[in-house]
């Protein structure tokens, strides 16, 4: 199943909460050692796999103990710069000197002089 907006809120828990919990499976873990490493009660791990709402910081230190808050990064990622920002950061070429302020030009030179 793929997580869509179309999907209600009870669902997207429980679909999260199947993902979390083959995941904790894949990396042989058991309930209570995911929650010791992620400091977190064995309760909230039976009810996050369960799709029962608890904390979202409880969410990520458990994702943290997976290893998978990557995904998150890759779900919401940080916001880069504008290219105006940018440019405007590196500043534009120089294409010549720039001229010296309260100097005047010089004056016209001929031969002979």
């Amino acid at each position: 199943m793929h997580l869509t907006s179309e999907l209600t809120t009870e669902a997207l828990l429980c679909e999260f909460g199947q993902r979390l919990a083959q995941r904790r499976i894949d990396l042989r873990l058991s309930q209570a050692e995911l929650a010791e490493r992620a400091g977190v009660p064995k309760r909230t791990i039976e009810r996050l796999e369960r799709g029962t709402s608890v904390a979202f910081a409880a969410v990520l230190r458990v994702l943290g103990a997976l290893d998978a808050l990557g995904a998150l990064d890759a779900a919401l990622p940080a916001r880069a710069p504008s290219p105006l920002a940018l440019l405007e950061a590196r500043g534009r070429e120089r294409k010549r000197a720039p001229r010296a302020r309260g100097r005047t030009a010089p004056a016209v030179w001929t031969w002979g002089e």
